[in-house]
């Protein structure tokens, strides 16, 4: 997965050819806008290599055509009205609404009153990481079958996530360093996305799932898992490593160990972060380095974990 340590873009500027040209290359497409008026565009982008997190502003109403975008471009209106257009579906979108720009690789239009949007750009990378297949695998792919949220409750856990991911990993520095921490956080995106929106990755296991969810699928994956516990894995490679389907192996670890393939590598990587702490030197060490070295997102969950299996903070494992 290309991760990388997040850096921040900023761009503000009042002339139409100026702002045109760089949020063409800012979206590697073409961007044609127009408008009546003079006006002021104010583009934040960190970009964390397979997903950025952007706020863009504009003081007038714009009417834009984007091309092609073979990203998942996901926004939510903070301000303002827009009007998006996709393949024939036409959506009105105010304050608080959140909405795919368009399905992965067709182009789309808005009509944007004054106002201000945050958006996340998702490698589709990502994606595959999370549902399996390869990237290009253009059959098995997911489409996307709808560009607003399943329901109102899923709108709000895209806005709580992202939300969230500024502020305990994109706020802090100290995590930008560990490639695990942004690994699970394009992850936790692609999760996210793919509850919220409606698309081809739901469905139940087959017969020969089912025959393969067996006690030697789960050993072949927890094996795998014992070994790169410290790399940037997911359930996808998990399967390919065990030799079955994604719905197979989730499957298997639900029938023999009531878990997920992704909580027991959770589970594991914090057997690896108390070992980590049982050996480390407090003077040279901290909770919060330890936890974000094995992907832990945010330092309070992380102690409430660990807490909650050995007993103690981690905080006087450390210091014993």
């Amino acid at each position: 997965m290309n991760t990388k340590v997040p850096t921040a873009h900023r761009f503000d500027s009042s002339d139409p050819d100026t702002i045109s040209a760089f949020l063409t290359g800012a979206y590697g497409t073409e961007l044609i806008m127009r408008s009546t008026e003079r006006y002021r565009l104010r583009h934040h982008r960190i970009d964390a290599g397979a997903f950025w997190l952007e706020t863009v502003e504009q003081t007038t109403r714009l009417d834009i055509d984007v091309g092609p975008i073979e990203a998942l471009m996901i926004g939510q209106v903070v301000s303002g009205r827009v009007d998006r257009s996709c393949a024939g579906v036409n959506d009105r979108l105010g304050p608080g609404d959140v909405f795919l720009a368009a399905a992965p690789g067709l182009p789309f239009s808005m009509h944007w009153r004054p106002g201000k949007l945050v958006g996340c750009v998702l490698d589709r990378s990502v994606l595959t990481k999370v549902t399996g297949g390869t990237a290009d695998d253009r059959a098995g792919a997911t489409r996307f079958t709808g560009l607003t949220p399943i329901s109102p409750g899923l709108a709000r856990l895209w806005r709580h996530t992202t939300s969230y991911l500024n502020h305990v990993v994109l706020g802090n520095p100290s995590a930008h360093r560990q490639p695990l921490v942004l690994a699970n956080a394009a992850r936790m995106l692609a999760a996210a996305a793919l509850a919220v929106f409606p698309n081809t990755t739901a469905g139940w296991p087959t017969a020969m799932e089912r025959r393969d969810a067996t006690t030697a699928t789960l050993r072949r994956a927890t094996a795998f898992i014992e070994e790169h516990a410290d790399r940037d894995i997911g359930a996808a490679d998990i399967a390919a490593a065990a030799q079955v389907s994604l719905r197979a192996l989730q499957l298997a670890f639900r029938r023999h160990l009531d878990t997920t393939p992704m909580a027991h590598l959770r589970r594991v990587r914090l057997d690896r972060a108390h070992h980590d702490l049982l050996l480390a030197d407090p003077r040279q060490e901290t909770v919060s380095a330890i936890a974000s070295r094995w992907g832990f997102l945010s330092h309070s969950r992380f102690t409430a974990r660990y807490h909650a299996i050995y007993g103690i903070p981690p905080s006087r494992t450390l210091h014993a």
